[in-house]
């Protein structure tokens, strides 16, 4: 059972890696960050755009990675669509929590089906060094909500 849900997430990762969602820049955008991942080289652009009242009308990337990167950057665009300000907020740090902590991780119930979808990348715990590939986009849309420019993982 626990191969075959293995498996499974690592279909989900090269489909997404191979055939990533919201992939390139829109021609509207009002945020939008670079972020660079110097262990591995992993590249992404983030593009957000949000209107007044601070909902997430579109959201796309783009840039060059490994598998993971790609698969975590095009699930967030999925993800983050239609979701305000505080919610991004809140999904950030229970996805992060969820790829660094060995511990179990209390899930927030108003997130779960998000969530769900995350639990392919939370594997990276694991593997220390895949977790910055699986948070770069999610950093990268930080950094666009927060006007920087650009970030790094390091």
């Amino acid at each position: 059972m626990l191969d075959d849900l293995r498996e499974l997430y690592q279909e989900v990762i090269l489909d997404h890696g191979k055939n990533p969602r919201n992939y390139g820049q829109p021609e509207e955008v009002s945020h939008q960050a670079d972020g660079h991942n110097p262990l591995c080289g992993d590249r992404i652009s983030v593009y957000l755009d949000i209107d007044e009242s601070g909902v997430v009308r579109n959201a796309a990337f783009d840039g060059r990675g490994c598998a993971i990167s790609q698969a975590s950057a095009s699930l967030m665009t999925e993800i983050v669509y239609g979701k305000t300000l505080e919610q991004i907020e809140h999904l950030f740090h229970q996805f992060h929590e969820m790829c660094t902590s060995d511990k179990g991780v209390a899930l927030d119930d108003s997130f779960a089906d998000e969530l769900d979808r995350l639990q392919v990348l939370s594997g990276v715990r694991q593997y220390p060094v895949r977790v910055k590939c699986a948070t770069l986009a999610w950093h990268t849309m930080n950094a666009a909500l927060a006007g920087d420019q650009e970030t790094t993982t390091e």
